[in-house]
């Protein structure tokens, strides 16, 4: 889908839900969807990844029926007029087949195949892309963390293979904000190039963040410096997608990046 090494890709972000936690009910009627989508692309999205029920903390469970509800409608408009790949950020097999029958091209899964026992096997069965994102219960590590990360994800990328997932087709996410205080989180960034010793493409989803809003105390919509950074000081540690809300601004600062780390 993608030749990673040669520059960072942008994944711009549609949420379809009325309760995400900086765009919650902005994008969750089909043609603002669409049309939020047509921007995305018109400023250098990459790729478009669709969300139908928030992740963030404290987020309201959204049964599968209802997720479908969401993203289908959606995924079907999209298809019909755009020609770059659609990633559904989704957990649940149920929801992933929907999607993947319509063509989608990848999955985002914030429990890295761990959640649901069928999300593996759903995937190879449609031959799609899969991103595994490091998540647990709880912010206990019995050990250094990078090292802690790096076996869960290893067990997630043995689940996929095993299901006959292509090696080729998993994309790592090290899931900033997700199992982590605000000084794991920080960690995490500070030692983002320990993951490139798995041997897979990294995603980076740190936009608008709390891990950001936290060191700048500013809200939500007011975080996209603080997502720059993280953006430029991810292509400096071997990133090779950015999974963002303002896709123009942090395109520029990949590019930049992209200028100076990847010669």
């Amino acid at each position: 889908m993608f030749d990673y090494g040669k520059r960072t890709y942008i994944m711009g972000i549609l949420n379809v839900t009325p309760d995400s936690f900086s765009d919650g009910g902005n994008f969750n009627k089909i043609d603002v969807a669409i049309k939020h989508a047509r921007k995305m692309i018109e400023d250098g999205a990459d790729i478009i990844d669709i969300g139908g029920e928030s992740t963030r903390p404290g987020h309201k469970y959204v049964e599968a029926d209802e997720e479908i509800e969401r993203v289908i409608p959606v995924i079907k408009e999209l298809k019909k007029e755009i020609n770059i790949p659609i990633s559904v950020d989704t957990y649940k097999a149920s929801v992933a087949e929907e999607a993947l029958k319509l063509g989608v091209e990848m999955i985002n899964d914030v429990w890295g195949l761990k959640r649901d026992k069928d999300m593996a096997k759903t995937v190879a069965k449609y031959d799609a892309h899969i991103c595994i994102m490091h998540n647990q219960d709880g912010t206990n590590y019995d050990k250094d963390i990078m090292e802690s990360m790096k076996e869960s994800l290893k067990e997630s990328i043995d689940m996929a293979l095993e299901a006959g997932v292509k090696n080729e087709k998993i994309v790592l996410d090290p899931g900033i904000g997700f199992g982590k205080t605000f000084e794991q989180n920080l960690e995490v960034l500070r030692r983002l190039n320990e993951l490139n010793d798995l041997g897979y493409p990294i995603l980076l989803g740190t936009s608008r963040k709390s891990v950001i809003g936290n060191v700048l105390n500013v809200e939500p919509k007011e975080r996209l410096e603080g997502t720059i950074a993280t953006t430029v000081l991810g292509v400096r540690d071997g990133v090779d997608i950015v999974r963002v809300h303002d896709v123009k601004e942090n395109l520029k600062a990949a590019k930049m990046a992209d200028a100076i780390y990847r010669k």
